[in-house]
């Protein structure tokens, strides 16, 4: 299917934030339920087998008849709203994952070049490093399959890391281009939910959230405490493209902001206890300044965050419309190991805001409400149809608050496509920038003793450009006109300095960079 060119500038932004959505908005954010089940047939669930039955003898080509029921009960769940969802057991172990922040595996962040398993990074303490992994290794095989030279998926590679804690794992490695044979016991490894958390000058402290983990708050709580040791007295909280999480962990966030007493959140259902969450005096960050930043694929537990801390006066909301998601699951295990996950109340924010967009039946249409508002002119300018007064509310302070689909931010920052042309976006969306600087610094990875260092000598200058361009050229089939370089020359260079910095200090390098020129950063005033 071809791409509609009026989307191309949201590529870059859609990529992460697809990530973002379907990693975050069917967290659980109620407790798991122990569910005791009738045992009673009636004739409705016999037709149901009825169905089954026919279509496995009759239909005209061999059919997957557990794979059709499987996937008839998430389209029947669907009808009910969009985050109401059936998870097989299969997939239950994956999503359980990210909800704990953590798994066993061998801790490794790897990319595939050129058909080939490239670790970039090495978790500091994992099995992996204890058994003399080194950043820059490219895996060749795992124990005993040949990896190397063949098409393989990010998805097989982590099949065959990842395992049970305590087990083993051999691996061949080629090093400087020699072979590498070591065994790995795997370990727990924990999920990172903090992307970048520093000093943007003197006072103003940077932390991004990538997604709400039941780690996420305690993660946060080290951040902050670093950064008020370094004399931070405001703060950029980034929740842009955090589709949400676990409720405790943006309750606990939320509850560092605000001094005693406040209310963060309530839910309400009608076949569960309606609750209220409020803050508790004594949070790390009561005092000082904040600006809580916020896009389209802000969601979840993103929201609930945002939500409070404006409803309580609390903070500024930079940015655009969030994504518009007010409804809160619980889990209920199944007999055979899988998992419904049901909508079971509303979240409402301080003012009584319930923030869950309309939802109309159609997965395609709620989901594909981000390319919408570009279409309507949404992230370029504040829609005035849906500030209605039946959804106007008001803080404490006066303050005018609406509901009606997501977070309306305190000041609206319209999306910059200024920078995101053609030809950059098939570059962004090609991978080319992580292969060009996984190779770029393959024999510089301790030329910079840190990002300071890095961010005050190195400079993308032209040179370096040219072999990006040929080396996307040959490599990823991204052409090239000189006119393009021209266009895109310090765009180019950012991106690249950004993601150089990235294969050296993960996500913080990359933001320390990108964040020099990112208009919404730079938007915020205290």
């Amino acid at each position: 299917m071809e791409s509609n060119p009026k989307n191309h500038y949201l590529i870059p932004l859609g990529l992460a934030a697809t990530m973002a959505i379907g990693l975050g908005l069917g967290f659980m954010l109620a407790p798991r339920t122990n569910y005791t089940f009738a045992e009673k047939k009636g004739e409705k669930y016999q037709k149901i087998q009825d169905i089954l039955e026919v279509l496995d003898k009759r239909y005209v080509d061999p059919i997957d008849s557990e794979k059709l029921f499987e996937e008839s009960i998430g389209q029947m769940l669907h009808q009910l709203d969009p985050h109401s969802n059936y998870i097989p057991a299969a997939e239950l172990k994956r999503a359980q994952e990210s909800i704990e922040g953590k798994f066993g595996g061998v801790g490794v962040r790897f990319f595939i070049l050129q058909d080939t398993v490239c670790i970039t990074h090495v978790v500091k303490g994992s099995p992996s490093e204890k058994a003399g992994v080194k950043a820059g290794d490219k895996i060749l095989e795992v124990d005993g399959t040949k990896v190397a030279g063949k098409k393989i998926s990010n998805d097989k590679v982590m099949e065959y890391l990842k395992g049970e804690e305590n087990t083993d794992v051999e691996v061949v490695l080629l090093r400087n281009g020699k072979k590498v044979e070591t065994e790995i016991t795997r370990g727990s490894i924990p999920i990172s939910s903090i992307g970048a958390a520093y000093m943007l000058d003197n006072k103003t402290g940077f932390i991004q959230i990538e997604q709400f983990s039941v780690t996420t708050s305690n993660e946060f709580k080290r951040a902050a405490l670093m950064l008020l040791q370094k004399g931070m007295t405001q703060m950029i909280l980034d929740l842009r493209n955090n589709g949400g999480g676990v409720l405790s962990g943006a309750i606990e966030i939320a509850d560092e902001f605000l001094p005693g007493n406040l209310e963060i959140v309530k839910t309400k259902g009608s076949n569960t206890r309606n609750e209220v969450y409020r803050s508790k005096s004594g949070g790390l960050l009561e005092k000082i300044q904040v600006a809580v930043l916020i896009n389209q694929y802000s969601a979840s537990a993103s929201e609930i965050v945002a939500g409070a801390l404006q409803d309580n006066d609390r903070a500024t909301i930079y940015g655009r419309r969030s994504f518009g998601k007010g409804l809160v699951q619980g889990d209920f295990p199944l007999r055979d190991g899988s998992n419904l996950r049901l909508t079971v109340a509303r979240y409402y924010t301080p003012t009584g805001r319930c923030i869950q967009k309309p939802y109309s039946g159609s997965m395609e249409e709620y989901y594909g409400d981000a390319s919408a508002r570009y279409d309507n002119g949404e992230l370029f300018a504040p829609d005035s149809t849906i500030f209605v007064d039946s959804l106007r509310y008001k803080t404490k302070k006066g303050k005018t608050v609406y509901g009606g689909g997501g977070i309306m931010p305190d000041v609206f920052i319209p999306l910059d496509t200024m920078a995101f042309t053609p030809y950059y976006n098939r570059l962004r969306f090609s991978g080319a920038f992580q292969g060009f600087a996984f190779q770029f610094v393959s024999d510089k990875r301790a030329k910079w003793a840190t990002i300071e260092e890095y961010l005050s000598t190195f400079r993308a200058n032209k040179e370096l450009l040219r072999q990006f361009v040929y080396f996307a050229s040959e490599e990823y089939a991204v052409p090239y006109t000189l006119r393009d370089i021209s266009a895109n020359q310090r765009t180019l260079e950012i991106q690249l300095k950004a993601e150089i910095a990235r294969q050296l200090w993960l996500e913080e390098g990359f933001y320390q960079v990108y964040n020099t020129v990112d208009t919404e950063v730079k938007s915020i005033k205290f």
